[in-house]
């Protein structure tokens, strides 16, 4: 598992993660019955951690600068 995430795309994926798990908690947003989405937010911020995301495998995309 090579990473395929660059560092722009990281730092977008962390902001996108923390606003959805925000709107998930609710935090400055209202209450809903759809608030629960939020929490897919989970998904963005692991990609970011780890630096590999599947879906950019599957796509044959690659964000991360080559070595």
């Amino acid at each position: 598992m090579s990473a395929n995430v660059g560092s722009i795309d990281r730092i977008l994926r962390v902001i996108i993660g923390l606003v959805m798990i925000a709107y998930a908690i609710p935090i400055g947003f209202s209450s809903t019955g759809w608030n629960w989405v939020g929490w897919i937010g989970v998904i963005p911020l692991a990609t970011a951690a780890f630096g590999f995301c599947p879906l950019y495998t599957i796509f044959g995309m690659n964000t991360c600068p080559r070595k």
